[in-house]
């Protein structure tokens, strides 16, 4: 293309956004939603938004480090300056290959971020990022160098410039801006600045190489050391304040050969394997802790059935209970944490609202209970990929120094269901069955987010890094440490290996190269429709590998059963019932007790139910003992009859109560002999029938009709609840609807904010839309009705919110005019009193 085919130059922001196509545009919008929360009026409001200070901070958050890198060297380098310019300062004098191949890409991942504008030959970093990057006494550039000659010698007075440019060697000048351009000039000059400090001393030479890496500012007294004198004679150290000395940013990438940074990072760090592992093994494994996973969230539930531990007034569990739980769960109490958090993101577990609030079970753990397990466990995998609430932050504390409580406040973490997808995503490009080493996981984090780590909270986004890999091996994603082939599908499509930075070539002249790169990378959360088909897809590949749920297990002449495995659901809810668990693992083992044959008695069971129940769920025959018991205990259970007077006991012998009233552990129970048969008392009925179980007896309760209560527990379950909502991570992510209604408006009002006007309509100052009065307003709609001409008008909605839009007048009656809006793309009516103003285009606006 010759010089005059060209397009010029940008002059500005908004004009190299106005000269991008729409694909390139919403790529932009993609990457920084903030941008069109709301969707802004025009090219130039999109500009002005782009270079906002928090807008500005939340994309360099989101730069790779060699990104990031170049970002830097732009802020030091010459505004604007050119590619080479920019390549020498990444690449050095010995032109690093992996720097020069990566760096196009940096820069159009800047340019399609609107960090950067304008062509090769000025290449202009967006004002707030420089400001941001640019180093300062009060914030050091992360390239360790200092200020320029001249903004350092800014307060400098001419007679000693002249004598720093006259020790230097120089010719002295009329001025003190010729001067300071001369030794500019100098230290800028390779061989002029090797044959300068080739006269340095030793000791001058150290001075500065202690300070060529940053930071670039030393400590001076007023009566400077020769060393320190030779160097400020000459500028290479100059004065910023009484006995602060800087190493000027020319004098420094001189020693340095150039480089902006000590060490340039191109190419990101290799996700390294520390073991492998057969495929199979990995997956049995995985799915072993898939079914172990379930059996721990029933068992959490089954425990709160009828009520779980009181809500803190504050919200959450307390410290007692978090470790009475992981006492019954038998796991450490951050593991115990961890299952409480989960549940409670599934929609299992909530608050019962009700005055004495407590964690209950919710309706939906009931229906979670009916599906498949592989079911099952696609609801809680889901659940934690898209959770913000971060277990591992338990125990800790917050920014008033408050501990931080399981289900209690500020426990979200937006970063944390991107981290928890990247780290997954680093998983499945290593070979099937390998378990990456942690450091290298980590590493690759820190260089594809370097700016994300909370400098509050010591690298935030590694810890959730190493909670999401112990996570992930807990619910049977990854098994000994390798993702497991359930654990690829729940990642969709999305799991491919991201190619590297040098995977798709571009020249230096290249404005918008694309990113693939750094797009196909799942850097966050898929949608909920991808993600709904991929969790499908892991629980249909998880369901074969669980165990198949037993219709019987083994009676043991010990009063224990031996269940093999996992067991049907109504026979483990009976076998719950009628025995307690003693032991879990490959095999759990029951052991049936008198108080447990009597739990099942209350429950409405009879003792031939029972005989029958385990005769036929046995493989081996009913041992004697367990058959005696049950007798016993039957015989027994009933024979006293407690009801409410406050209470009384009954009974048809009345020797038993008799022996009762001797009894004295009965003291507190206020028993009295109404008849032979029949004891009042003073407890009440619950009261009085604890205290006779303590005591030995069998008794059952009674209704007010002498009939014996069945005490059949009754699950405690909170008011349909929804489960927590995520925490986002700033605005959500367009998509393509959203996106394409965006760009037509954003075009359409740049159309009406940039199309010419006749010279006779003056708009409003700063750009604003007209203001004319309504008889003109009028007349000049009416006109364009007979002329067919497009006009320029200035609307305020309903709401107040101003616009400027191009229409074609149709029709005007009634106060209102009907027009074709070219802004909208569609024909509408608006009310004349909410046009301010109109003004005619020109006649050579296209």
């Amino acid at each position: 293309m010759s010089t005059e085919d060209r397009p010029p130059a940008p002059r500005s922001l908004a004009e190299a956004l106005r000269a991008r196509g729409d694909a390139s545009l919403g790529a932009l919008l993609r990457s920084r939603p903030d941008l069109i929360t709301p969707v802004p009026t025009d090219l130039t409001q999109l500009a002005t938004r782009a270079g906002t200070r928090a807008s500005v901070v939340r994309a360099l958050e989101r730069l790779d480090r060699f990104s990031l890198q170049t970002a830097e060297a732009l802020a030091v380098a010459a505004d604007p300056a050119t590619y080479g310019e920019l390549l020498g300062l990444m690449a050095g004098d010995d032109a690093d290959p992996a720097v020069v191949a990566a760096l196009p890409h940096a820069v159009g991942l800047l340019r399609e971020q609107a960090l950067v504008w304008g062509d090769d030959d000025r290449l202009r970093l967006v004002r707030t990022a420089r400001e941001l990057l640019a180093p300062s006494p009060q914030h050091p550039s992360p390239t360790g160098l200092g200020p320029t000659v001249q903004e350092a010698t800014a307060g400098m007075s001419p007679g000693r410039i002249q004598a720093i440019v006259a020790a230097a060697g120089l010719a002295s000048t009329h001025d003190s801006v010729s001067a300071v351009t001369a030794l500019t000039g100098l230290f800028t000059d390779r061989a002029r600045m090797a044959a300068l400090l080739a006269d340095a001393p030793a000791d001058s030479l150290d001075v500065l190489e202690r300070l060529v890496w940053g930071p670039p500012y030393g400590q001076v007294t007023a009566d400077p050391a020769p060393r320190l004198r030779w160097l400020l004679d000459r500028g290479l150290l100059l004065p910023t304040a009484p006995g602060t000395v800087v190493l000027p940013r020319e004098v420094a990438l001189h020693l340095r050969r150039g480089l902006a940074h000590r060490a340039a990072e191109p190419v990101p760090p290799v996700v390294e394997a520390a073991a492998a592992h057969r495929p199979q093994v990995v997956d049995s494994t995985a799915a072993g802790q898939a079914y172990t996973a379930l059996a721990t969230v029933e068992e959490l539930l089954k425990d709160w059935d009828e009520g779980g531990p009181a809500v803190l007034r504050a919200g959450g569990l307390s410290v007692r209970d978090l470790k009475r739980t992981a006492v019954a769960l038998d796991v450490p109490e951050p593991t115990a944490a961890f299952w409480v958090e989960l549940a409670y993101a599934a929609g299992l577990i909530a608050s019962d609202g009700e005055a004495d609030e407590r964690y209950a079970a919710t309706p939906a753990y009931d229906e979670w209970l009916e599906q498949p397990p592989a079911e099952r466990w696609s609801r809680l995998v889901t659940a934690w990929l898209t959770a913000t609430r971060t277990a591992g932050l338990v125990g800790g504390r917050d920014a008033k120094d408050r501990t931080l409580s399981a289900l209690g406040p500020g426990l979200d973490r937006s970063a944390a269901p991107e981290v928890r997808h990247r780290v997954l995503a680093l998983l499945a490009g290593l070979p099937e069955g390998a378990v990456p080493a942690t450091g290298s996981v980590l590493a690759r984090l820190r260089w594809e987010r370097p700016l994300r780590g909370d400098r509050r909270e010591d690298d935030l986004r590694g810890r959730l890094a190493e909670w999401a890999l112990s996570e992930a091996e807990l619910l049977g994603v990854t098994g000994r440490g390798a993702l497991s082939t359930q654990g690829r599908a729940l990642l969709g499509a999305s799991a491919a290996p991201a190619p590297g930075p040098e995977a798709e070539p571009s020249g230096p002249g290249d404005k918008l190269p694309v990113h693939h790169h750094h797009r196909a990378t799942p850097l966050a959360p898929l949608s909920p429709a991808e993600q709904a088909v991929a969790s499908a897809a892991a629980a249909r590949l998880l369901a074969p590998l669980l165990p198949e749920p037993l219709d019987h297990v083994l009676l043991q002449a010990d009063l224990t059963a031996v269940a093999p495995g996992p067991l049907q659901r109504p026979l483990a809810d009976m076998l719950g019932v009628l025995a307690d668990v003693e032991s879990k693992g490959g095999a759990t083992v029951y052991r049936f007790t008198p108080g447990s044959v009597r739990r099942a008695l209350d429950a409405g069971q009879a003792a031939s139910d029972l005989h029958a129940f385990l005769a036929a769920h046995s493989r081996t025959p009913v041992p004697q003992p367990l058959a005696y018991l049950i007798d016993d205990v039957a015989r027994r259970h009933g024979h006293l009859r407690v009801g409410a007077a406050s209470a009384y006991v009954r009974c048809d012998d009345d020797a038993v109560l008799s022996e009762i009233l001797a009894d004295k552990r009965a003291a507190g129970l206020g028993l009295r002999r109404l008849a032979p048969t029949v004891l009042a008392a003073q407890a009440d009925p619950a009261g009085l029938l604890e205290g006779l179980r303590a005591m030995g007896f069998a008794p059952a309760a009674e209704s007010a009709e002498g009939d014996v209560l069945i005490t059949r527990a009754l699950a405690h379950r909170t008011p349909p609840r929804t489960p927590p909502e995520p925490v986002p991570d700033g605005p959500p992510v367009p998509d393509d609807i959203l996106l394409a209604a965006a760009l037509r408006a954003i075009r359409a009002g740049d159309l009406a904010s940039t199309t010419p006007r006749k010279p006779g309509a003056a708009p409003a100052a700063n750009g604003e839309p007209p203001r004319t009065g309504a008889a003109e307003t009028l007349a000049t709609m009416q006109a364009a009705v007979l002329t067919g001409e497009a006009l320029w008008i200035g609307y305020v909605n309903a709401e107040g919110a101003a616009s400027q839009r191009v229409i074609a007048p149709i029709r005007v009656e009634g106060g209102f005019v009907t027009a074709y809006d070219h802004t909208a793309d569609e024909v509408r009516t608006y009310p004349l009193h909410r046009i301010t103003g109109v003004a005619e285009l020109a006649d050579d606006a296209g």
